[in-house]
């Protein structure tokens, strides 16, 4: 790039002189015509603006060649993005198909799930998915499948599934946790409780209601989950008030005091 600019800057200087010289030839044209200037003069005016052309042509030569070399030594990214790491030095040597730089697209992020065989079955490219991200928002990102691997880990039953989802803003980083869920199965109305409310008891799922300031637990049975939530089959009644914390040290009959 030095070189370059260096064969730029002579090629600009060499035209200075060459629009002088043209000038002088002119002059010099003029007064050969009127018999008033000795024929070396003109013959020496002609010869610098032969020379000065010809050099002209050379470091054009010469710019044409050094970007020519420029273009054979440099890497274009196959898309646009951020450079994550360089793995080169200014003067280094780089062999055939080494690395210069790790680039991340950004604009559109891609998450790799391993979702059980049983679940996997059922999910088709371009099926809809909730991403949450619960460093950056409580409220997932729309996504969607775009391929079910055909080869799964064998000991745990899961198959990797790839899902690509917009990034606008660039929020969402490479290396972030991030969890999917899946529309998988038939539609159906669930009661929905938060996370934190399911205590477990040995084999049980206890859910904690609190009616008359006092707190008694109550059976259920998990049938599936929905952005931090989960879905619950049991006594429990839409407008219940359910205990979210502490409830794990909770005994049946005690007195409780709703703060939220």
């Amino acid at each position: 790039a030095l070189g370059l600019k260096a064969a730029r800057a002579s090629r600009e200087k060499v035209r200075a002189n060459l629009v002088f010289a043209e000038k002088e030839l002119a002059r010099y044209t003029k007064l050969k015509d009127a018999d008033s200037i000795a024929a070396r003069k003109y013959d020496e005016a002609l010869y610098q603006c032969q020379s000065l052309q010809q050099e002209v042509l050379r470091i054009e030569a010469e710019i044409e060649l050094l970007q020519d070399d420029i273009r054979k030594k440099t890497v274009v990214a196959s898309f646009a993005g951020f450079v994550a790491r360089e793995h080169t030095q200014v003067g280094e040597w780089i062999p055939v198909g080494g690395p210069v730089v790790t680039l991340v697209d950004l604009a559109q992020v891609r998450i790799t799930v391993d979702v059980p065989e049983r679940y996997a079955v059922q999910l088709l490219p371009e099926s809809p998915v909730r991403i949450l991200v619960a460093s950056i928002s409580h409220n997932p990102f729309p996504g969607k499948v775009s391929a079910i691997l055909p080869e799964g880990e064998p000991d745990a039953r899961t198959f990797p599934v790839r899902v690509i989802l917009a990034n606008p803003g660039f929020k969402l980083k490479s290396g972030m946790e991030a969890r999917a869920t899946f529309n998988i199965g038939s539609k159906k109305n669930a009661l929905l409780v938060p996370k934190d409310a399911i205590v477990t008891a040995g084999a049980n799922r206890l859910v904690f209601v609190v009616a008359s300031s006092v707190a008694q637990p109550m059976n259920v049975q998990v049938i599936g989950y929905y952005d931090g939530n989960v879905a619950i089959e049991g006594p429990v009644k839409i407008g219940d008030h359910v205990v979210i914390r502490g409830n794990e040290r909770l005994r049946p009959g005690q007195p409780v005091q709703i703060t939220k």
